[in-house]
């Protein structure tokens, strides 16, 4: 979205605070934080407009509910014994835990998974 040669590139190099993209199909908004600290997942999070369903990748060390995705053959190992806020992994093989393990090849395990937990903490919808 924001390309090397790109007018807004040129301008975030140049050294731009904030460069807003945009284009007939979606827009986007890029914050340079040059040597401010990383925002707080929940500043993030009011940063955005209502959803039914937010997913977010990383911030690993925050207490929000999550899914697990673990890989073995990448050589890390599982953050759910230590992590309570752990509801259940996706991973690609057999793996014995204290919490659901779901096949990581089987996308709509896991999207079943993951509407029938938001539909528990949800308020209903009028």
């Amino acid at each position: 979205m924001d390309t090397p040669g790109k007018d807004s590139h040129t301008h975030r190099l140049a050294g731009a605070t904030e460069v807003l993209v945009s284009s007939p199909r979606r827009w986007a908004l890029l914050h340079e934080l040059r040597d401010e600290a990383e925002p707080t997942l929940d500043s993030l999070l009011a940063k955005l407009g209502p959803a039914d369903l937010v997913l977010i990748e990383g911030f690993k060390r925050a207490a929000y509910p999550k899914l697990e995705v673990h890989r073995p053959s990448l050589g890390k190992p599982l953050l759910q014994p230590e992590d309570p806020s752990i509801l259940a992994i996706a991973t690609d093989t057999l793996l014995s835990a204290s919490v659901p393990v779901l096949d990581l090849n089987r996308p709509a395990m896991v999207a079943d998974f993951i509407e029938t937990h938001a539909a528990a903490v949800l308020p209903p919808r009028p």
